[in-house]
């Protein structure tokens, strides 16, 4: 986003959002969905890595009946969907977090673990 700041020699003291940077470069890029969808790829990882109710809540592991209706979308159906795998493939690569990063171009960096 700076490189197209520079571009259009904006300054870092104007107020211009990078929304509109975006509409001046002509860009079609939504910035809210690429960070609302990032943080979701991010939590369904932290999710399947864990055991515990959020868990089985999204493996759909639930006794009882289902509701009336229509199915609701869930984050798991996009993900398998954009990724083309099934729900155990994503499970396998969410327990090593690395690959999980990797797959969804998450490069945050070398993780630190400290030892307890």
């Amino acid at each position: 986003m700076w490189c197209w700041r520079r571009i259009e020699k904006i300054r870092w003291t104007d107020r211009v959002t990078n929304e509109e940077v975006l509409r001046r470069v002509n860009e079609q890029r939504n910035i809210l969905q690429a960070i609302t969808r990032r943080k979701a790829n991010n939590w369904l990882g932290h999710i399947m890595r864990r055991n515990g109710l959020m868990s089985d809540i999204t493996e759909g592991q639930v006794e009882g009946k289902r509701g009336r209706g229509r199915r609701l979308i869930q984050l798991t159906d996009d993900l398998k969907q954009g990724k083309k795998m099934t729900f155990q493939e994503l499970k396998r690569e969410a327990e090593n977090r690395d690959n999980w990063r990797a797959l969804f171009g998450q490069s945050n960096g070398p993780v630190v673990r400290q030892n307890t």
